[in-house]
C-alpha cells in the first residue's frame, strides 16, 4: 500500500504575518462585541475592518 504524503506549509507562509499592537480598551470591547455578533473571532474582525480602512485611507497633505 503506498503512503500519502502530507504536505505542511511553514507558518507565515499564508500571507499572513504576526504583529503585536496596543489597542485603547475601549476599541478592544468594540471589536469583541462585533466578534461576539457575528460569530468570527477577534482576528478576523480586526483583518476586515483594516482591509475596509486601508483602502479608504487618505494621506492629508500639510
Amino acid at each position: 500500500m503506498e503512503r500519502r504524503k502530507i504536505t505542511i506549509s511553514k507558518k507565515g507562509d499564508d500571507g499572513y504575518k504576526v504583529i503585536s499592537v496596543r489597542l485603547k480598551e475601549k476599541t478592544l470591547e468594540a471589536i469583541e462585541d462585533i466578534s461576539a455578533q457575528t460569530n468570527r473571532s477577534r482576528n478576523e474582525v480586526i483583518n476586515i475592518l483594516l482591509d475596509s480602512a486601508v483602502v479608504d485611507a487618505e494621506i492629508e497633505e500639510e
